[in-house]
């Protein structure tokens, strides 16, 4: 297969690093061995994907393993970002617990996890706060950039304007809160990074699914679904992974973040990448026309604001 569409590189922001379009987002399973996920993620690095991404929270610390395995090798040509998942603990124990388990001696980027409210928000944004925390790990090297992943569009708007975050990450998919839209544009403009995910819904826009793999329980008018697991065929209405990613990557996000759990998923994806061409408005229309009515009784989609 021809891979230049995702191993094609773009600037990440101002960090100085060229990304791969297409990124390696959690694919952490305590019922997968470990020997396999690491092959899982290396298969994706060696079909040119260069950015990947962890949390503590991933698995309890798994997450954090597989990629610091996959990476030890090739650490040069990586950038991994990493997650402060508890905002109201210090912060260098946390930065220096999850090198411990990556078994490495910096990331790329420590990223606040989970950002949802403008309260929080403003928490980790004041004086003494988890960003100026931060800084000393920055500076001793255990880190280059600092970032914030957001739940909410407000939040990601302010992060962007604040100046103290070099990369944000957030949703940027067919079934989104359009204000993350507008915070993309306003990214862009100011040289903080890119990194967006929620380009598949959780899954829900795929099959009949509550998200991640969770079994949908019941159909719309009580009928139970036979297709309640994720992969299996979906019965109810859904999009395929071709207008899912052509439309994130006609939004045109710095790196879109993908789970990649399964050699089927990643050459799936890579398929859709290679053909990849700008949507016209109208294709972007009729894709948020399909999502919504894929999206629904298939419960609450936490990437958007309530």
């Amino acid at each position: 297969m021809d891979l230049m569409a995702v191993s094609a590189r773009r600037p990440l922001g101002k960090t100085g690093f060229l990304a791969s379009r297409l990124g390696i987002g959690d694919l952490a399973d305590r019922s997968v061995p470990l020997e396999q996920c690491v092959a899982t993620v290396r298969r994706a690095m060696e079909a040119g994907l260069n950015v990947i991404d962890t949390a503590p929270s991933y698995e309890t610390g798994y997450s954090e393993q597989i990629v610091g395995q996959a990476v030890l090798s090739r650490r040069e040509g990586m950038f991994v970002i990493d997650k402060i998942d508890e905002h109201d603990k210090p912060v260098g124990p946390q930065v220096q617990a999850s090198l411990v388990r990556l078994g490495l001696k910096s990331v790329d980027c420590f990223v606040f996890h989970g950002v949802s409210t403008m309260a929080a928000w403003e928490k980790l944004a004041a004086r003494g706060g988890g960003f100026d925390q931060l800084q000393p790990e920055l500076g001793a090297g255990r880190a280059r950039f600092a970032g914030l992943s957001g739940h909410h569009p407000e939040v990601v708007r302010a992060a962007v304007e604040s100046g103290r975050c070099d990369l944000v990450m957030f949703a940027a998919g067919p079934w989104c809160d359009e204000r993350f839209l507008e915070a993309l544009q306003l990214a862009r403009k100011r040289g903080v990074a890119t990194v967006c995910f929620k380009c598949f819904g959780a899954g829900k826009l795929l099959g009949d699914t509550a998200g991640y793999g969770k079994p949908l329980q019941a159909r719309p008018r009580g009928k139970f679904s036979s297709g309640g697991q994720a992969g299996a065929a979906p019965t109810l209405p859904h999009l395929s992974v071709r207008q899912c990613l052509h439309y994130t990557l006609s939004l045109d996000p710095d790196v879109a973040l993908l789970g990649l759990s399964f050699a089927n998923e990643q050459d799936e994806a890579y398929a859709a990448a290679r053909d990849f061409s700008p949507l016209s408005p109208r294709e972007m229309q009729d894709i948020r026309r399909q999502a919504a009515e894929a999206i629904a009784d298939k419960g609450p989609c936490w990437w958007n604001p309530q």
